[in-house]
């Protein structure tokens, strides 16, 4: 069992359900939030970012355990949030510079753990792009990277969520039959190394270990894995770790996630629940950005509501409580 301190245990317990569950809304998307959005209309910019941020608070936060929202554009939706919500914050530059090797991490230059602490955070998220097989000057400058930003954490006694991407550098499609063969080893490897202590990660956020439009029975082509494969890459996957740990969507779509949790209990997997953004919520950009407010308001009240309790509903027969875990 992973030992917490109280300051710990209590901001986890406000980001939770009352059974230890995990069921967060992610929208600290930025970049990628503005080309969503630019695609329906090039007037709204930045303030309409921080709109779109408060909306998605306003009208889903009633429904989630928490939101992370980024304190770039993010901070106006935290002060609309249901008061029953938990706040994870984003502590990482959004993407990373692709003229530079290795997708390295980086910190939002002004801002600090404390800082974010005192924004009323309840925990600290830091999104790291990572590839096991990379070169080791690459991966030890991660390392090193996140064990500075758990150091952190642990002296401000305030959980860290690590947010594990994985990629390969030598396949530049990660949606490609031939990543799905490697995902699996990718995924779970990472979730070994980040789980040592000199880290101090809390809870990790993560891929499921296989793409599911290569599963067979979901794959729409060619099948990469047999369900057998795939649930066993599933109950490894639980077996890499210790720590509490909690599904990324990905951007697949509601539907597909939803199949994927079920999958994932069925197979063994002990995951702790979700930080769901786009599954959630990306169909509501469009009448957002192309119709205005109200129709972004009208579409979240009711496609984006029946999204979050369709992955409530799932997520109280499939996901295991984090209270098993820690102590």
């Amino acid at each position: 069992m992973v030992e917490l301190t109280t300051n710990k245990l209590e901001a986890l317990k406000r980001i939770s359900d009352e059974n230890g569950v995990i069921g967060a809304l992610a929208i600290d998307q930025r970049g990628s939030l503005k080309k969503m959005i630019a695609a329906y209309s090039n007037e709204i910019g930045d303030a309409g970012v921080t709109d779109f941020k408060k909306l998605i608070s306003e009208e889903l936060t009633p429904y989630s355990t928490s939101i992370l929202l980024d304190p770039e554009y993010g901070l106006p939706a935290a002060k609309v949030r249901d008061k029953n919500a938990g706040l994870l914050v984003a502590y990482e530059k959004t993407g990373y510079d692709a003229a530079d090797e290795g997708r390295l991490p980086d910190l939002l230059s002004e801002w600090s753990v404390k800082r974010l602490k005192e924004a009323g955070a309840d925990a600290i998220k830091f999104l790291l792009y990572y590839d096991v097989d990379q070169a080791e000057e690459i991966n030890d400058y991660k390392h090193v990277y996140m064990e500075r930003v758990g150091s952190e954490c642990a002296a401000e006694d305030i959980p860290f969520f690590l947010e594990i991407v994985t990629y390969d550098a030598k396949i530049a499609d990660a949606k490609s039959k031939e990543y799905a063969k490697v995902k699996p080893h990718k995924v779970i490897e990472a979730m070994k190394e980040f789980s040592k202590p000199q880290y101090h990660v809390d809870v990790l956020k993560v891929e499921v270990p296989v793409d599911m439009n290569f599963v067979e029975g979901y794959a729409k082509g060619e099948a990469v894995y047999s369900q057998e494969e795939a649930a066993s890459y599933f109950k490894e996957q639980s077996q890499a770790t210790e720590l509490p740990f909690i599904f990324l969507s990905a951007g697949v779509s509601a539907k597909l996630f939803q199949e994927t949790l079920t999958f994932a209990k069925s197979s063994g997997s002990t995951f702790n629940g979700v930080l769901c953004g786009r599954a959630t919520w990306k169909d509501g950009v469009a009448p957002f950005a192309a119709e205005g407010e109200k129709a972004g308001r009208d579409w979240l009240q009711h496609s984006g509501k029946r999204n979050i309790e369709e992955l409530n509903a799932v997520l109280r027969k499939t996901a295991s409580s984090w209270f098993d875990k820690v102590k």
